[in-house]
């Protein structure tokens, strides 16, 4: 080989800087690219400059003062099972291999929710915002959310009040419209590029009989779409209420379902917490699930009548603790409860009286 001939080295990072080529470009989605970029990094333990681990040689050391030699064999067993507890908390809890980070809010979220096709993922947060992501248009660069939206804002002025976001959910037989359940009486109907559809009423807070009012009269905590029929809603509020609206009519109310607390000194009212709305076990109605603050768990049939409650637990989790989670299995047997007594408990809808496992 002559002096004058020069080598180059096949150096990865110089080819990444490089572009690939001339001209007109291909814009097409490198997708497997993107599905390594994703793969997750394991971080190796450090070693000393010999290879060796640092963890080993500091036991190493330990083992070897004069000290400790005569308490090697009593703390063996000890040491074993402390590095078993190590690395088993070290260990993932699910076997995940990839990982997206986005990172789009400011503060903690609160709910999310992602169409039946997989393409769209929407996100609220207790920063008053609800943000929209379209997998489809996110590159290594543009991992963010292409639209942000904050359903209580009325008015462009930095007066305007604005809440916190509980609760979002796509209908599931229409994925066109999305429910957002704000920190307000009034829940609210968007459309999948968030503008806004449709808004329920709120109720007069002097009536005293929640049958009569129009709407919520405080706060609603949650909500839910119906199983099967795209025009039917329900949410819950803090005026123990249940209301069924009909959002093919710009959300009027349907039906209204009272809860009525049995605590001492509640007055008969109490937190409704979570909900769910599923299929029912005999496969031709639904069944509706509510959890309230004083503990107590209550089903009805989904499609009414709603005078009265089908079945009732009054302790199901611990009273004025905060059941979140709320879900009913497909095919309608099961009742899965999350509480804020750091219980998750499962029930069956034909014996609904004590958790079949928790």
């Amino acid at each position: 080989m002559d002096d004058d001939d020069i080598v180059v080295e096949d150096d990865e990072a110089l080819k990444t800087f490089l572009p690939g080529g001339f001209g007109k470009q291909d814009k097409g989605a490198n997708v497997a690219l993107q599905f390594e970029r994703s793969k997750r990094q394991h971080q190796e333990k450090p070693t000393l400059h010999d290879g060796s681990n640092i963890e080993q040689a500091s036991k190493g050391r330990r083992a070897s003062r004069p000290g400790d030699r005569d308490h090697d064999d009593a703390d063996k067993d000890d040491d074993e099972e402390s590095e078993d507890e190590e690395e088993s908390e070290e260990e993932d809890e699910y076997p995940t291999s990839h990982e997206l980070v986005l990172k789009t809010h400011e503060r903690p979220i609160t709910s999310m929710t992602l169409d039946p096709s997989g393409s769209r993922l929407i996100t609220a947060s207790t920063d008053c915002t609800v943000k929209f992501h379209d997998f489809a248009s996110m590159t290594p660069t543009t991992l963010r959310a292409f639209k942000s939206v904050d359903p209580t804002a009325t008015k462009t002025s930095a007066s305007s009040e604005t809440h916190p976001i509980h609760h979002v959910e796509f209908n599931p037989v229409s994925p066109s419209s999305i429910l957002v359940i704000s920190a307000i009486p009034q829940a609210k109907i968007l459309s999948r590029d968030g503008e806004p559809l449709a808004e329920s009423v709120k109720g007069d807070m002097y009536l005293r009989d929640m049958h009569n009012t129009k709407g919520h009269i405080s706060e609603i905590t949650t909500g839910t779409w119906h199983p099967t029929n795209r025009d039917l809603c329900v949410t819950a509020g803090t005026d123990s209420t249940l209301r069924i609206w009909d959002c093919s009519i710009r959300m009027r109310q349907k039906d209204v379902i009272v809860h009525k607390s049995r605590v001492a000194g509640s007055a008969g009212r109490t937190r409704m917490t979570a909900i769910s709305w599923g299929s029912s076990p005999q496969g031709n109605s639904s069944c509706l699930v509510a959890a309230a603050l004083d503990g107590s768990l209550v089903m009805w049939n989904g499609e009414g009548p709603y005078n009265r409650p089908t079945a009732e637990i009054r302790d199901a989790h611990q009273r004025d603790t905060w059941t979140g989670g709320l879900d009913i299995s497909s095919d309608g047997r099961t009742v899965v409860s999350r509480g804020g007594d750091d219980t998750i408990k499962l029930w069956d809808t034909r014996k609904f009286k004590s958790p079949i496992s928790s």
